[in-house]
Formats: C-alpha cells, sequence, structure tokens
C-alpha cells in the first residue's frame, strides 16, 4: 500500500520546473538522479531504523523529461553513478516486504543487476575501483559496513566497533568516508569518520567534535561539504576544524553535487514543517533557484549522471599475522594537557559481543610517550593512559580497530589527524622492536614488528 501511494504523489505529471528560472538552472545541470519519499528520516541509521518508512523512488532528469530510474520495484533510493558515468548503483526493494538489497542498473537501459543477498538491509552503495563496491549492511539490528568484489562476489567488512555505520562518500585518495555517532559505540551525535577499503586506518576526519555532521560529499576542490545541525559547513585540507558555509536561509540535507561550473544542487527547505526541494546555489551569493519540487514529499539526494575521476587504488598493507601492531610515537601529542612523565603505561580494553567491555592487559609507555602492542585484530579496541600509580590520566570514550596483520603508527593519543610527527626515533623501539602483547592471550607474542 506504502509503494502505491508513493507512486501515486509522484506521478510523472506532478514533477515540473517551476518557473523560467528553473528551466535555466536545468541547462546548467543537464541530467541528474533524485530520490523522493513522502517521509525521511535522515538519521534512523544511527538507531539501526528506516530512513524511508514508507518507501522511496529513484527518478531520472533529463532536460525537460522525468521518468523511473527503474520500473516495477516497490521502492528505490541511494543512487550512485560510476565512474565512466554509464551505470547506477542503488539499494531497491522489488516488492514492499523484501529486505533491501544493492542493484545496478545501466543508464542505456537493461533489466537491473542484483549485487547482494541480505538477510537484512543493504543500503548506500558506492563504487569503489578495481570492481568493488562498498555499502552498509544491517546484520542483528546493526548496519556495518561491507565491501563487496564484483568479480568473485567476495565481500569484506570493513568496520569492527560497535555502533552504526553508514558510508557516505568513496574520496579521490581512495578512502570510504563514512558516518558513525562520536564516540564509535556511543549515543553522540554522528560524526564524520574514514577508512581504507581493506578496513585499517580509521580514524575521525577531524577532531573538533561537536555538533551533528552527515551526509557529506567531496566537491572537486577537495574539500568535504556537509550537513552540520541542518546548516552547511566544509573540512578543509589547510584547517583543523570545521568551517561554516554562509548559505541563504532554511535547512539543508547535505548530499551537496557539484556541477561542472561550480554551482552547488542541494536538498533545501525552508523549515523543519516543510518538504526538501533540490535547489541550485552559487556558493558566496544570496540566493537559491528552484530546481525541482513536489508538494507533498521530500525530494533529495540529487547525483549528478556524468564521468567522474576514478578514486586512488588502495594497495593492502596487510600481513597474514594473528593480530596486529600499534605505535604511539609520543601520547604527550594530544589535544589533552599532560604533565612531563606522568604517563607510566598504558591498559588496552576490548568489547565482548555481549557488550561487556574487558581488559587485555597493560604495557610500559617511556619517558617520550611512546609505546609499542599487539592487539587483537578485527575486534573493538580502546586505549587508557595509566599513571605510576595506576590511576587513569585519560582514557577512550570510544572504540576503534585495527585488521589482522596491521601495522599502524599514531603519532600522540587523540593529537589529530593533520599533526605532523616529531623527527626522533622513539625510545620504545631502541629498547625492543618487539610489541608488547596485550592480545588478552597467555600465550608468549609470535609476531613482531619490522
Amino acid at each position: 500500500m506504502a509503494a502505491r501511494s508513493i507512486l501515486a504523489c509522484v506521478s510523472l505529471f506532478a514533477f515540473g520546473f517551476v518557473s523560467t528560472a528553473s528551466r535555466t538552472a536545468s541547462a546548467d545541470i543537464p541530467s541528474f538522479l533524485y530520490t523522493v519519499a513522502t517521509q525521511y528520516e535522515a538519521l534512523a541509521w544511527v538507531h539501526g531504523s528506516e530512513r524511508f518508512p514508507s518507501g522511496a523512488k529513484i527518478f531520472v532528469s533529463e532536460e525537460s523529461e522525468r521518468h523511473l530510474l527503474v520500473a516495477g520495484f516497490a521502492a528505490s533510493a541511494d543512487p550512485s553513478v560510476s565512474f565512466d558515468g554509464q551505470h547506477v548503483l542503488f539499494a531497491g526493494k522489488q516488492s514492499e516486504h523484501d529486505a533491501w538489497q544493492i542493484w545496478e542498473t545501466s543508464l542505456s537501459g537493461g533489466e537491473p543487476r542484483r549485487l547482494t543477498s541480505c538477510a537484512e538491509d543493504c543500503i548506500r552503495p558506492f563504487y569503489l575501483p578495481d570492481d568493488r563496491i562498498v555499502y552498509a549492511q544491517k546484520a542483528s539490528g546493526r548496519f556495518t559496513i561491507e565491501a563487496l568484489s564484483l568479480a568473485d562476489s567476495k565481500a569484506m567488512s570493513l568496520t569492527y566497533g560497535p555502533g552504526n555505520f553508514l558510508p557516505a562518500d568513496v574520496l579521490l585518495d581512495g578512502r570510504v568516508l563514512f558516518e558513525s555517532s562520536f564516540p564509535i559505540g556511543g549515543n553522540g551525535n554522528p560524526e564524520l569518520y574514514t577508512v581504507y577499503s581493506d578496513g585499517s586506518g580509521v580514524e575521525s576526519y577531524r577532531c573538533d567534535h561537536s555538533r551533528a555532521r552527515h551526509q557529506a560529499k567531496q566537491i572537486r576542490s577537495g574539500d568535504i561539504v556537509f550537513s552540520a545541525n541542518s546548516a552547511l559547513a566544509k573540512f578543509t585540507s589547510s584547517r583543523a576544524r570545521q568551517i561554516p558555509i554562509t548559505t541563504p536561509a532554511g535547512e539543508y540535507a547535505g548530499d551537496v553535487a557539484e556541477s561542472a561550473s561550480g554551482n552547488w544542487l542541494l536538498p533545501w527547505r525552508a523549515s523543519g514543517k516543510d518538504f526538501f526541494q533540490l535547489m541550485l546555489w552559487t556558493p558566496g551569493t544570496p540566493q537559491l533557484r528552484t530546481v525541482l519540487k513536489e508538494q507533498d514529499a521530500h525530494v533529495i539526494e540529487p547525483t549528478l549522471i556524468r564521468e567522474r575521476p576514478a578514486p586512488n587504488r588502495h594497495p593492502s598493507g596487510l600481513h597474514d599475522w594473528p593480530n596486529a601492531n600499534l605505535l604511539c610515537l609520543n601520547a604527550y601529542t594530544s589535544q589533552y594537557q599532560f604533565a612531563a612523565e606522568s604517563i607510566h603505561s598504558v591498559r588496552v580494553y576490548t568489547k565482548s559481543e555481549d557488550g561487556t567491555t574487558n581488559a587485555l592487559g597493560t604495557a610500559r609507555v617511556e619517558r617520550d610517550g611512546s609505546f609499542f602492542v599487539q592487539v587483537p585484530n578485527d575486534r573493538p579496541v580502546q586505549i587508557e593512559l595509566l599513571d605510576s600509580a595506576g590511576k587513569t590520566l585519560k582514557r577512550e570514550s570510544g572504540f576503534f580497530w585495527m585488521r589482522r596483520g596491521e601495522q599502524r603508527v599514531c603519532v600522540g593519543c587523540h593529537a589529530g589527524p593533520e599533526t605532523a610527527p616529531e623527527n626522533a626515533v622513539p625510545m620504545i623501539l631502541l629498547k625492543s622492536t618487539t610489541p608488547a602483547d596485550l592480545t588478552g592471550a597467555s600465550a608468549p607474542n609470535t609476531s613482531g614488528g619490522h
């Protein structure tokens, strides 16, 4: 019933550019995809819930023509165009009671191809280089992120922490930009993180955690544009904190699509009581131009149909070892202030499947703040810094993870990804190149660093 009501409200006759100005805007963005939904709960995924409770439909806008991307589907959403501009990934349901699955269709026509067989929902897909895709899979009521090889249908999990995870974009440097709560595994606001396409190197994109940040996209300059509490903000490489974007009044849903001329196609509404509509905006100007709206439905997820550069390929640096090694160069390099030589040791925790947090052991921290430890792979990990009396100086509020055979070097503890290391050999490596075993295993360490 919900699917039929969606089809009725998005009748092709209901859509049309609403003014001469909007038709002029369409010349700047000749072809794009968009999603229409009568109900849209943008952050429902944070709790493992449905973003489109009444279904959704993807449409194609080509000059003055608008039509469904795929016919015969009860619901479709989350369009993503291939690097050559010829194919589209999307989340779809063939019948109303199906789980969301990931599909691919050609823009030139033909039957869609189903790519996943998820017991629960699979949503929000994106293309990766080397004939791979990334998406969120729901299992036991929780969203995790997977990468799938289209050549052999082998899937790899990219997230191993508690909580829910949703891909936002694939960056030009090859990393997957994703959303999760801050701290990971907590109940805070959604935050932006990155991870490589083998699940290694997970980190916050920036460390000025404050407002809710979600629905991010990378534009051609390399900046990341996102929704920040219904406004727009960005990350740029030269700044360690988010920069607000001055826009016309209203609420913005993120998911900005940048045209070849630098204009932005974006979802906007005047207030929370209204439906989102698609607008065209030239950054720095005081006005929005209406492109497409529907009286009783949200118009969201604008996606340009065009060829675009493929991201960098990421050769995996993982080893076939049973655990992972973490080298911290200087724990004093941090957003937090520690007195000189106050950090005595480091303790590592993990979280079990039943939600219990368990200590895995402690290791010495050298006078220069360096430590080298081995931790369990593909499990949530949390770090705590202790003084000489064993009292907590600082403990992570959330969790991260390390992949099997991952070798990771951190500049400091919560130092921020923009922080550069000192040009010095850490004292811990002058004593030993074998990491302290904090895997929780009783057996001695059998794999070491280089």
